[in-house]
């Protein structure tokens, strides 16, 4: 006994409870959900990027036939467009303009930016090559575009490969 009248097991058997009920109640707590975190899907770019197979047009079949993909999608700056171009089957060594236009394969509505914008496809021993562009120029939500690749930066009339963009789904 202590002076108080209890004996020890009592009050030991007292604190365990009161402690139970303390950790009871706090647990409560963490069983209430919290409010989940909102993002604005406007701050979300979502399924951004348009994209092509390219090939060589029919009327070029047995002289060339190029083929390859292309993608358009939102810079990393805002206010510009990143434009991939690869490009397969084709010679090594060669070297090929290419462009992003408005419009679709064989109705030319004009250059998606600048021509300069846009660094020749140099093709490697493999018979590949990769080039890119950065536009400055917001990414299109809408519109026909397509990437040609001419012959030769001597034959830039002579479209050796094609291919029209898919817009994005939503």
């Amino acid at each position: 006994m202590n002076i108080y009248g209890y004996s020890g097991r009592f009050h030991t058997q007292r604190s365990l409870t009161l402690g139970a009920a303390v950790l009871a109640l706090s647990a409560c707590s963490l069983i209430h959900p919290r409010q989940a975190v909102q993002e604005s899907g406007s701050d979300v770019n979502l399924n951004t990027s348009w994209h092509a197979h390219i090939a060589s047009p029919t009327e070029l079949a047995g002289a060339v036939q190029m083929t390859g993909s292309a993608s358009m999608a939102p810079g990393t700056k805002r206010g510009t467009t990143d434009i991939v171009m690869k490009l397969g089957n084709t010679s090594p060594g060669g070297v090929h303009p290419w462009a992003l236009h408005r419009g679709q394969c064989g109705v030319d509505e004009g250059v998606f930016g600048v021509a300069a914008d846009y660094a020749p496809l140099n093709v490697g021993s493999d018979g590949t090559a990769t080039s890119s562009a950065t536009v400055a120029l917001d990414t299109p939500t809408t519109g026909s575009y397509f990437v040609s690749v001419q012959a030769s930066p001597e034959n830039r009339t002579l479209i050796v490969a094609c291919g029209n963009l898919a817009a994005p789904t939503t």
